[in-house]
């Protein structure tokens, strides 16, 4: 009698609201990965295209920068002057050291 209750229930499975239950969980289960997807696709696209705009910015400060560094040293050519380097001048004059000075 009781092998025969133990069958009869094992027979008759889950119920229409325990199916039910269980789809709606595995929806919702999927739905939430998916937003989860679809919300990191949206970050990274902005990640990127805030790298590219910082990449494009950076670019054309470089070019300017090199443009006057290049006009810069057009006037210097075209005006005929060149850089000038002073000679430096000794500290020490040889009248100042006497005799015996630098010896060991």
């Amino acid at each position: 009698m009781i092998g025969a209750g133990m069958m009869a229930f094992v027979a008759c499975g889950p119920s229409a609201k325990e199916k039910e239950a269980k789809e709606k969980q595995t929806s919702d289960s999927i739905a939430a990965v998916e937003s989860a997807r679809v919300q990191d696709s949206m970050v990274q696209v902005q990640k990127m295209q805030a790298d590219s705009m910082a990449s494009a910015a950076k670019m054309a400060a470089d070019s300017v920068a090199a443009k006057m560094s290049a006009d810069s040293i057009a006037n210097i050519k075209s005006k005929g002057k060149k850089p000038t380097v002073k000679p430096v001048k000794p500290t020490i004059k040889p009248q100042d050291v006497k005799a015996g000075q630098g010896k060991g």
